[in-house]
């Protein structure tokens, strides 16, 4: 028995090498679907033949230690490494669905009958069947990408999310982690915005969407500066105040804003336009207008803003850049109300909300009773 195990596990040993050394050497081109297929066809193999009982219990280790043995410098083939193959097969195994019967087929090395499943080493694995996966962003991101969603993301919708997030927004595997444990997919879209009616590419609209949040903790500005003079001041202290911190403020923003200026100056038909921060996106493509506003959502804002995406889409915008994007800063907005005036507008435009630390201290902080109480 042991000895017919050995003859299998050295048959495994056999087809995996042959495909890795395959796969190589298309991977010089640096292609990463090549990768990709290469693990989905070792995680299917094992999942077929150790799911099923023809392996013994060891097999994985086994298998890993003679492949290191045999490929000295191997990487990637850990016993781990491949169960993660595996754990990727079999999420995904709708790849598997209308195959193509060319794909190579393992001969046994005796002559019995021998129903072990074969390893595949043809790298066309997308099928008809496919058109609910994003397959150009499962293509575009990394292994170690696809097994940190597979590890900690439980359902296939959030799933294909995260793989759409990390390919669209460049993600590292770091900065995917980060998202995920913000649970981004249960929080995406929850600024009121008109993203999804305005930009036409709904890939381009689900940057945008995913780039913004609704609420921004703006920790630098010295709220006993404000209130003491008009509103206009008042959001020149806050303009201040980002400009002076703008490297935290783009960090807060999100990934791949450049700042390009604070109170630039359009000249349009004789008439002067300032608009408050302007910033780039990389990510985008697209030119991004902050207006600041220091009280409550007014809906006379958003036509101010249409207003100076409209000029800088005419004056300013080059021919591969996508259309610019305006979003409005506000102390407080009713997002039901938010949503319905936004209807009205044809310029892609949101709505956000800010507060300060000392505000969110006193959220976490009992109120004055309860602290007596506590005293």
């Amino acid at each position: 028995m042991e000895e017919k195990l050995s003859t299998k596990y050295n048959d495994a040993v056999q087809q995996i090498k042959a495909a890795i050394l395959k796969s190589q050497a298309k991977a010089l081109a640096g292609v990463n679907q090549e990768q990709l297929a290469l693990y989905y066809g070792i995680g299917r193999y094992i999942s077929n033949n150790s799911r099923a009982g023809f392996w013994g219990k060891d097999a994985i280790e086994t298998i890993s230690r003679q492949l290191s043995a045999e490929m000295p410098g191997l990487r990637g083939f850990s016993p781990r490494n491949l169960r993660n193959m595996r754990t990727f097969y079999e999420q995904w195994s709708a790849l598997d669905s209308n195959l193509a019967d060319a794909s190579a087929k393992l001969q046994s090395t005796d002559n019995s009958a021998d129903t072990s499943a074969k390893l595949p080493v043809d790298s066309n694995i997308v099928s008809a069947a496919m058109l609910e996966i994003p397959l150009v962003a499962f293509f575009s991101i990394s292994f170690s990408h696809h097994v940190l969603i597979l590890s900690k993301v439980k359902t296939e919708e959030e799933r294909k999310f995260y793989i759409q997030l990390a390919a669209d927004m460049h993600l590292s595997h770091e900065a995917l982690g980060h998202k995920i444990d913000e649970d981004v997919f249960h929080n995406q879209g929850k600024m009121p915005n008109n993203f999804a009616k305005t930009i036409s590419d709904s890939k381009q609209a689900f940057r945008a969407v995913q780039m913004f949040k609704d609420e921004y903790l703006l920790d630098y500005i010295n709220v006993e500066q404000l209130g003491e003079r008009d509103e206009d001041i008042d959001e020149r202290v806050i303009e201040k105040a980002i400009v002076n911190n703008v490297k935290n403020f783009i960090m807060t923003f999100g990934k791949g804003f450049t700042f390009s200026g604070s109170e630039v100056h359009y000249d349009k038909l004789g008439h002067d336009h300032w608009v408050d921060l302007l910033f780039f996106n990389r990510i985008l493509r697209a030119t991004v207008v902050v207006e600041l506003k220091k009280g409550k959502f007014k809906p006379s804002y958003l036509g101010q803003l249409s207003h100076y995406l409209h000029v800088i889409d005419d004056d300013d915008r080059l021919e591969w850049e996508n259309a610019p994007l305006g979003i409005i800063l506000c102390k407080d907005a009713d997002r039901t109300f938010v949503e319905y005036v936004l209807q009205d507008y044809q310029r892609p435009m949101g709505v956000a909300t800010y507060k300060t630390s000392q505000e969110q201290l006193k959220e976490l902080l009992p109120d004055e009773d309860e602290m007596k109480k506590l005293l």
